[in-house]
């Protein structure tokens, strides 16, 4: 059966589809597994050993859409979040069972509607997804392993300690304290720069700061406060090349956005920061990594309630270098 699985939204979201993709092809390796994604997360999906094919959707029109899909002979459809324009182009392609949450008028155009209500937040993103998917195979194991993506032979990471010099036996703990616009809730560039000063001049430890493109401005101001030993590092590769370094960090500081989904991917243990609301909580929003290595904290509103919190969010990342740093 060819399957197709639309996720075609931003970095983060299209992670939390990945398990949906993996129990997919678990349940019959004979399955092929079509992917639609942005353009943005092509090279990601490509690399997936559980995606057959990748359909990018580039363009406005569901039309030009309907033709790749069609393409594609595509047997059934599995749209873990929708628009009129996706839902459009799928019953235009002739698709014969199209799956898609019961919401909005796009779903006018799909055949099998599932009642999810995920403004209710009663489970994580990934894991709606995944229900998606007992819709087209009620018996499907649903169950994928963490980490989801295992790195091998990482010389990424050692090409990296070669160019900044950096002790082989020392624990690396990047802040990336950009988002792309795409979180609800961050501290400034500021108190990022407070909280690596508490672990700073731990010898145990190499601080890493990490910025994508477009984070010049956050890259010149941690740069301009001049901490002892901290490794700056602006992304410039690939995704997955991103990916591939940050599996090897100890600890992935940051707000909840694409990159952090990325290091869960990748089996790395976050600190990570949510805003105080039930639609952008980490109840909603956690990732696919084991809850074990995951440190979730929710950022007050209140101005009050958020100093008193960064006080105790710089004593957390204290207390868990300490007990980690050995290990």
């Amino acid at each position: 059966m060819n399957i197709l699985v639309v996720r075609n939204d931003k970095l983060g979201d299209f992670i939390t589809a990945l398990p949906t993709l993996y129990v997919l092809k678990q349940h019959n390796p004979k399955n092929k597994i079509i992917a639609c994604v942005s353009p943005l997360n092509k090279n990601l999906a490509e690399e997936m050993p559980f995606i057959d094919e990748v359909i990018v959707d580039d363009t406005q029109s569901a039309f030009e859409l309907s033709k790749k899909l069609k393409k594609a002979n595509v047997d059934a459809s599995i749209t873990l979040f929708s628009n009129t324009k996706v839902a459009f182009s799928q019953f235009l392609a002739g698709i014969k069972i199209r799956i898609a949450p019961a919401t909005k008028i796009a779903q006018v155009f799909y055949n099998r509607r599932v009642k999810q209500r995920r403004s209710r937040v009663e489970m994580a993103e990934f894991e709606y997804n995944l229900q998606l998917s007992k819709e087209l195979f009620p018996e499907i194991k649903l169950d994928f392993p963490s980490p989801l993506i295992k790195m091998k032979n990482n010389t990424i990471f050692k090409d990296f300690c070669k160019k900044y010099k950096i002790d082989k036996t020392k624990k690396l703990i990047a802040f990336h304290p950009g988002f792309g616009g795409s979180s609800d809730a961050n501290w400034t560039i500021n108190e990022y720069i407070e909280l690596a000063k508490e672990i700073v001049d731990n010898e145990k430890i190499q601080v890493v700061f990490t910025f994508g493109p477009g984070e010049d401005n956050l890259y010149d101001t941690v740069q301009e406060a001049s901490l002892k030993d901290v490794v700056l590092y602006k992304s410039k590769g690939s995704i997955m090349d991103f990916a591939s370094l940050i599996s090897s960090f100890k600890l992935f500081v940051s707000t909840s956005t694409g990159t952090y989904h990325l290091a869960a991917m990748v089996g790395t243990p976050t600190m990570t920061f949510f805003a105080d609301s039930l639609f952008a909580s980490s109840k909603r929003w956690r990732s696919i990594s084991d809850e074990k290595i995951q440190i979730n904290k929710m950022i007050p509103l209140e101005e009050v309630k958020r100093k008193e919190f960064f006080k105790k969010t710089k004593d957390e990342l204290l207390s868990w270098v300490q007990k980690h740093q050995n290990s």
